[in-house]
């Protein structure tokens, strides 16, 4: 269990479990860490900030400015390696969650581009309340990284879910991911995501139901990596803050062709995600359209295939992902697509699976390569579907290299 060189900020909020921050600072600097110590003014009433500059060695934060000074909170966040939020009361919980910002430790915590992890701590009936529960979900889709609370005695007296990790395991959550291995470090990658729009006029389009969440999951897990992430993404309400992934916001096919051909110049690894429409309008009105008496027909044509495209100017180095969503002979149209498109791996989805497709948090994917079985999983969060996406990628680039 090392730490050693890395920055971390240590945010303390106004809940009972900061009494054992002094004891998780300790145990932060033991591991090598360097610790800068930020506190709510609620946290000052369960902790005293004199314990804590003592075990960190450096003067602890809790107003923005205090009349004559004023603490960057901007410099704070590009300080740190890691920004860590131990306790994170549920107060606390719900302005991180809806972009707050009244105090210094929300405003690094806005600021910081670095890893985020947030240790909740709270009576278990404030836990499991359906609000706090919308908000961390609503936390953890911004890209934090949740540790995960106790079970035990309660400061209320109860037994129950809701105690902070304890100082050892925080450590532990923390080591585990910052020094884990970079396979990706040095490389780039491209993702796409989202749908697209083609527009009939000014105010109707031919588009889909995508979201975007899998792609946006595959480019984070690509970032965890260590990968430089360029982010194609179509129009949607998601997004994400990770501070390696790049984003480009783009609405039709054309403008994501456009906008990939540029990364892939540079892309070691690509995987398109992005539900493209596979037709435009031939001529889109410069007005709206009227209601008529009459049915309206309107003449489509193809869009680009930015897969098939790509996938003919595709070095020996790029290792290069496509997705297939089917709802008949999944299999047989994957393993077209993959010879077709030229692609060394395609990520199959057949909206005839429950949980799977588009708007769901879930997914059920199987992966199609060349020379190998199909590898079937079953049905996982987006996230562990980005894992497992990306895990097979960095297996297809080591038997390259074997080759």
């Amino acid at each position: 269990m090392s730490l050693a060189g890395k920055k971390i900020v240590l945010a303390v909020t106004g809940s009972i479990a900061a009494y054992k921050t002094p004891q998780l600072v300790r145990l932060l600097v033991k591991a090598g860490a360097e610790v800068k110590v930020l506190t709510t003014r609620a946290a000052a009433d369960f902790v005293s900030p004199l314990s804590l500059a003592t075990v960190s060695k450096h003067q602890v934060l809790s107003d923005v400015s205090d009349g004559s000074t004023w603490n960057n909170h901007v410099e704070l966040g590009l300080w740190a390696d890691a920004m860590l939020i131990a306790p994170c009361s549920a107060n606390s919980l719900a302005k991180l969650a809806n972009g707050l910002c009244d105090n210094l430790v929300c405003a690094v915590y806005l600021s910081a581009r670095c890893p985020m992890f947030i240790a909740p701590a709270m009576d278990e009936d404030m836990w499991i309340h359906a609000s706090t529960q919308g908000n961390l979900k609503r936390v953890r889709s911004y890209g934090n990284h949740i540790i995960p609370v106790g079970h035990g005695e309660l400061a209320s007296g109860l037994v129950g879910e809701g105690r902070m990790a304890e100082p050892e395991d925080i450590v532990i959550f923390l080591s585990d991911f910052l020094s884990a291995p970079k396979p990706l470090k040095g490389k780039k990658a491209l993702v796409t995501a989202g749908p697209t729009y083609e527009r009939i006029d000014p105010v109707r389009f031919i588009g889909n139901f995508s979201t975007g969440k899998m792609g946006i999951a595959i480019a984070e897990e690509l970032a965890n990596m260590g990968a430089e992430v360029t982010l194609v993404l179509g129009p949607s309400h998601e997004k994400t803050l990770h501070p390696q992934v790049r984003t480009v916001r783009i609405e039709s096919a054309n403008e994501l062709y456009i906008e990939s051909s540029k990364a892939f110049a540079q892309a070691d690894i690509a995987v398109l995600a992005a539900a493209v429409a596979d037709y435009r309008p031939e001529q889109m009105a410069t007005e709206k359209i009227k209601k008529a008496d009459t049915g309206l027909s309107i003449s489509l044509t193809k869009t680009e295939d930015t897969l098939l495209s790509l996938g003919k100017i595709k070095t020996p180095s790029q290792t290069l992902v496509g997705f297939a969503l089917e709802t008949t002979n999944e299999l047989e149209h994957g393993k077209k697509k993959l010879e077709a498109k030229n692609a060394d791996m395609i990520v199959l989805n057949s909206l005839r699976d429950e949980g799977a497709g588009f708007g769901h948090d879930t997914n059920k994917i199987t992966l199609l390569t060349r020379n190998a079985d199909p590898e079937s999983l079953p049905l996982l969060s987006k996230k562990d579907a980005a894992a497992a996406i990306v895990n097979h990628i960095l297996k297809l680039r080591h038997a390259e290299k074997t080759v």
